[in-house]
């Protein structure tokens, strides 16, 4: 078998450093990667790798370094095998992993998406960006002050807990709907998220805008307001509205002296096409900044989905790829143009704004699908329906493995299904009766069984996939369970957050540790091996 190159951590943090292509790609579990990792590894999952790899790094030639934790479980090999039988040609693995990462004197970090946090605590410290507690907002309300309360979240996190009169307004739409929604000037603007980040970068956006209203974060969000002892609110779908002909242009002009401000550089259609036909020698990713709804309708058929917001917030999950090309999508310009200054402020230098929208693309409209690295090569697989996946069961002559997260497979999954991952289940081979037949189910239409079932048909195991996957199932109203009932291995696939946990004990202190440890980023990113971002004039 032939060896895999070997790089050593001192020389993957010059090259993180440097101004070449690099994607540090941590390969183990989200559960492992968020206990401890370098501030600039991405995750890439074993276990999903197929289904996020294409879209994640979609250049072959891109220099990738994977990592595991270096204590021998072989994945960063097994991962590295897998990018170069994909057609990655430039491919490495760090010698002795995170471990040998903190021998070399570089701090381990803990938690997800940790850069951008860091961040959003540097931007306070450097900017002063005004703040008020729960109970200050709370005695703000009770004194019947003009204000409203923007949530900075996407729709589905606010769905799930919001502040009393909030209003779903996700961060990089702010700039664009807070003037039809304060068109009083003497009415304060209130930004809220979860925890700190988005709170505080949607406030300072308000802010660095330029809008005429007061403008302060809710201090740690919706943990703090619950910390305080204060109800939320569930279940709401309140969206902050369009704005007018005459709100929009006001907001276009706030956004472009924003951009200005932060060097943010824009691009016009004839410039990308150039950048497509290099697409063999640099990463370039088109990222569309707008609602998912505004996606789905009408996009740039070779763009991803990556909602401004979210994209400041978790910027090493949508680019992976130190210094790549980055060029944001937005009709409106003004979603782009804020974006593209929280970029540039977290220091990718290659951030440019479509000028033109849609003209002179290629243009498709309906849901997205993510490429698929290998699912050509797969083997044929057999295929049995739900009912019957069921019938072999209730006759005791099948096993049923749901690959689907933990926290999913625990909100609901087919009954008598055992939860499993993928890279652990010839290892825990030997738990599953032997005269079994193995059936294997997923969320995603079954994807992810597909590549766990030619994996197991290698082995020369008797497999089968569940047509549909989950989905499937509950469609045709089958027996489902809900729990952590059964595990064929310690589920490990979920870093989790503090309304992950279903004790309310456990949920506040794990918000008190989560806002603790968001606190104390901005002094942590001083080690070496840390971050360091630039403050602007």
């Amino acid at each position: 078998m032939t060896p895999i190159a070997t790089i050593d951590a001192e020389t993957v943090k010059a090259l993180l450093d440097g101004s070449g292509e690099i994607a540090l790609i941590d390969v183990r579990e989200q559960g492992a990667y968020g206990a401890s990792h370098p501030i600039l590894a991405a995750n890439i999952p074993l276990a999903r790798f197929e289904l996020l790899a294409g879209e994640r790094l979609p250049r072959k030639s891109v220099p990738i370094v994977v990592e595991d934790s270096g204590e021998g479980e072989g994945l960063a090999e097994t991962a590295a095998r897998k990018f170069m039988a994909l057609g990655y040609t430039d491919v490495k693995m760090m010698e002795g992993g995170t471990k040998a990462w903190a021998a070399a004197g570089l701090e381990l970090f803990s938690g997800m998406f940790v850069p951008s946090k860091a961040f959003g605590e540097f931007v306070e410290h450097a900017y002063d960006t005004p703040s008020v507690s729960a109970d200050e907002l709370k005695a703000m309300m009770d004194s019947d002050q003009k204000l409203i309360v923007v949530d900075s979240r996407p729709m589905d996190e606010y769905r799930v807990m919001n502040i009393p009169t909030g209003i779903d307004v996700p961060g990089a739409e702010l700039v664009m709907r807070v003037g039809e929604m304060a068109p009083d000037p003497d009415t304060t603007v209130v930004v809220n998220c979860a925890g700190r980040t988005r709170s505080i970068i949607g406030a300072q956006s308000l802010i660095n805008a330029g809008i005429p209203n007061k403008v302060v974060a809710l201090r740690n969000g919706t943990m703090g307001w619950h910390l305080s002892g204060y109800k939320l609110e569930h279940g709401k779908q309140e969206f902050g509205p369009e704005p007018s002909p005459e709100t929009l242009l006001e907001a276009q002009k706030r956004s472009a002296q924003v951009a200005t401000r932060f060097g943010v550089r824009g691009v016009d259609a004839a410039a990308l096409d150039l950048w497509r036909a290099e697409r063999d020698s640099r990463s370039l990713f088109v990222l569309d900044v707008r609602t998912n709804e505004e996606f789905e309708a009408e996009r740039i058929a070779d763009s991803w989905h990556a909602p401004g917001g979210q994209l400041v917030q978790s910027t090493d999950f949508y680019v992976p790829v130190r210094n790549a090309r980055i060029v944001l999508v937005d009709d409106k310009l003004v979603r782009a143009n804020m974006t593209a200054s929280w970029l540039a402020q977290l220091g990718w230098t290659e951030v440019f704004v479509l000028q033109d929208g849609f003209e002179s693309q290629k243009t498709v409209s309906g849901p997205y699908v993510p490429p698929i690295l290998g699912l050509e090569a797969l083997p044929p697989l057999n295929e049995v329906s739900p009912a019957e996946a069921l019938e072999m069961m209730e006759a005791g002559t099948a096993t049923l493995l749901d690959l689907s997260k933990a926290l999913e497979y625990r909100d609901g999954h087919p009954e008598g299904a055992w939860w499993a991952n993928r890279t652990e289940i010839l290892a825990n081979i030997d738990k599953i009766p032997a005269d079994h037949r193995i059936l294997l189910t997923s969320p995603d239409s079954s994807l992810l069984a597909r590549f766990a079932a030619a994996e197991l048909l290698g082995a020369g195991w008797d497999v089968a996939i569940v047509d549909g996957g989950n989905a499937a199932w509950e469609a045709l109203k089958l027996p489902m369970a809900s729990g952590i009932t059964a595990v064929l291995n310690a589920p490990n696939d979920s870093y989790l957050r503090p309304y992950d946990r279903k004790n309310k004990a456990e949920i506040e202190k794990a918000m008190n540790d989560y806002l603790s440890w968001e606190v104390a980023l901005v002094e942590q990113i001083k080690k070496a091996g840390g971050i360091a971002f630039k403050k602007f004039a």
